[in-house]
């Protein structure tokens, strides 16, 4: 989320999270265009979650506190050390992996004992983003327990697809690119229509 009155709507859609970049780079960047005001006055059911991309332990700690932010997404090369320090402070930590056909699940170990879920997003040119699918068959290979955020180029027309993924730990899914007007302005139909979706599946 990016804008005041964008974040409003989609807020009383009521979603389990909504989330705020904190990485300059991104398209999708808020920390100029959304107050910490405006961020700590959602309703409380709505979990605030903090996107950052190979940031230090101190910014990320003190951004969590200006925005009161509950869920810490990493989605850089952060290392299992790192998510440990913050994990330590209190954080609920979320650790993002580009996924592809090669994709190597055993690298999850080493994070383990320190995440509360992972995210499993298309590996691409950017640190998230990329508004493609992929290929879910690979997630065969999870053997890991540990709930995850599905993400990825996630559309209406997926939907479907999702119910063969029955049996697996989605915690939820994160959806961005395929619901949005520009980056960081989300499509209030689409994403009621999304809801009205996953509650027939």
């Amino acid at each position: 989320m990016k804008q005041g009155a964008n974040l409003q709507e989609i807020a009383s859609l009521g979603p389990a999270y909504l989330g705020f970049i904190f990485y300059s780079k991104s398209k999708r960047y808020m920390a100029d265009t959304l107050s910490p005001e405006q961020v700590q006055a959602l309703p409380p059911e709505i979990r605030r979650v903090g996107v950052f991309v190979n940031a230090g332990t101190d910014y990320i700690l003190e951004q969590a506190a200006l925005f009161g932010l509950q869920l810490i997404q990493l989605h850089g090369d952060e290392s299992p050390e790192q998510c440990a320090e913050l994990q330590g402070k209190g954080l609920i930590l979320v650790k993002a992996f580009g996924i592809d056909d090669s994709f190597d699940f055993q690298q999850l170990k080493a994070y383990e004992p320190f995440v509360d879920y992972y995210l499993f997003d298309t590996k691409g040119p950017a640190y998230g983003g990329n508004g493609t699918l992929f290929n879910w068959a690979i997630l065969e290979k999870y053997d890991r327990h540990k709930p995850f955020f599905l993400s990825g180029g996630i559309g209406l027309e997926e939907v479907k697809e999702l119910r063969k993924l029955k049996g697996m730990p989605i915690h939820a899914l994160d959806v961005n690119s395929r619901f949005e007007l520009e980056p960081g302005l989300k499509d209030v139909p689409s994403v009621r229509r999304l809801q009205e979706l996953l509650l027939e599946n």
